[in-house]
């Protein structure tokens, strides 16, 4: 998913740059609406599992501190949660800066970015 939406990035970026017809520019638009959405249902979906595994690593947490031997299960839950943080991180940025470029690219007039 990250190599497909920075190479989504570059090709909005390289659109905006061109001179196009207001056909072509209103397809384009369309296009991205409907990615962008795609987009925010994954970065809906990632929030959840992302959420859930933070939870799950602080019950396993308490569980250890409470009872012991959930040492392993603690340990493996946080070495899960890293990359989910990050690639959270990589969508809402990413999602954030689509934002940016469709506004820059319909010229939207309530954008203050």
């Amino acid at each position: 998913m990250t190599k497909e939406i920075k190479a989504y990035i570059i090709t909005v970026s390289e659109f905006s740059k061109g001179s196009r017809t207001p056909a072509e520019r209103a397809k384009f638009e369309a296009e991205m609406l409907k990615r962008i959405s795609f987009y925010q249902h994954e970065r809906l979906i990632h929030l959840i599992v992302t959420v859930l595994f933070a939870l799950l690593t602080i019950l396993s947490l308490f569980a250890e501190f409470a009872f012991g031997g959930f040492l392993l299960l603690t340990a493996v839950f946080l070495v899960l949660l890293i990359p989910y943080v990050y690639h959270y991180y990589f969508l809402e940025n990413s999602v954030q800066k689509l934002y940016k470029l469709y506004y820059k690219l319909t010229k939207n007039e309530n954008y203050e970015g």
